[in-house]
C-alpha cells in the first residue's frame, strides 16, 4: 500500500502528457535528486522514481495520471507536507499545460 496516492484527469491526451512528463522528470532529477526511468508503453507509460527515503510510480494514460509513493521512516513524518506539495505541484503543472 502506498503512503502517497494521488490521481488527476487530464484532457492532454497521451502524446502531450507524454511531454509533460518529461519535463517533470528533468525537474525531478535535477531539483529533487531523483532516478528517474521511464517505460513507454502503447496505451500508458510508468515512470518509476527513487531517491533515499522514497520510492514510487507514476501511471501515465491519455486521461490520467497516478501518482504512488512509499516513503521511508524519517520521510514518512512528513508525509502531510509532502503529500500537499505534490499535489500542488501536480495541479500547477496540469493548469500551465492546458
Amino acid at each position: 500500500m502506498s503512503d502517497i496516492h494521488m490521481q488527476r484527469e487530464h484532457t492532454l491526451g497521451l502524446l502531450n502528457a507524454r511531454k509533460l512528463v518529461g519535463e517533470w522528470i528533468e525537474q525531478a532529477e535535477t531539483r529533487l535528486g531523483m532516478s528517474c526511468s521511464y517505460q513507454q508503453g502503447e496505451s500508458s507509460d510508468e515512470i518509476s522514481f527513487q531517491r533515499p527515503g522514497v520510492t514510487g510510480t507514476v501511471q501515465i494514460t491519455e486521461d490520467r495520471f497516478v501518482l504512488d509513493a512509499e516513503l521511508g521512516f524519517l520521510l514518512s513524518a512528513f508525509k502531510d507536507k509532502i503529500e500537499s506539495e505534490v499535489a500542488r505541484r501536480m495541479d500547477k503543472m496540469l493548469a500551465q499545460a492546458v
